[in-house]
């Protein structure tokens, strides 16, 4: 059996919050006594899972709180549910989420336009404020659309 021959003192702070009596926040902390026990809890019952949860595949169960809004559906939800396939720290996770974001953008317009409802995208992505707060880049970017629209246009026009 080999022993563990490391001098711990020898380390620069290490073990440096195990003297109860040291506590560095004293004078601003009522220190009760718990504090070395905050680890050991009741844990509640975790949230029933009564919709489509998508998960991470490196955690292994559910958080215990999520959020029930939507569920993932339609296109967005096939790309959604790809993503979470692999792992958080690959580009195939993240890339398909942010598409999937920018698809359900479009599928909530397409979904209000069947609902008979003019969605009012002026307003929904801000452009009031835009030109109040960022008057100069906005015209830019608005000359800017106008003329890549026109020019679509007239490319579209000259197949015909």
């Amino acid at each position: 059996m080999k022993t563990n021959s490391i001098d711990y003192k020898s380390i620069p702070g290490w073990g440096i919050d195990i003297d109860p009596e040291n506590e560095p926040t004293y004078p601003m902390k009522n220190y009760t006594g718990d504090d070395h026990k905050r680890s050991v809890y009741e844990r509640s019952e975790p949230q029933p899972v009564n919709i489509e949860l998508l998960k991470s595949n490196e955690r292994p169960a559910f958080s215990m709180v999520f959020g029930e809004s939507i569920p993932p559906s339609g296109l967005s939800g096939m790309i959604r549910r790809y993503a979470f396939k692999h792992s958080e720290d690959r580009y195939r996770h993240w890339i398909p989420l942010i598409l999937a974001d920018r698809v359900n953008a479009w599928e909530g317009i397409v979904d209000d336009l069947k609902k008979g409802t003019i969605p009012n995208i002026f307003a929904e992505r801000g452009m009031k404020s835009e030109m109040k707060y960022n008057a100069g880049p906005f015209a830019k970017k608005a000359l800017t659309t106008v003329a890549v629209g026109i020019a679509l246009y007239l490319l579209c026009r000259k197949k015909k």
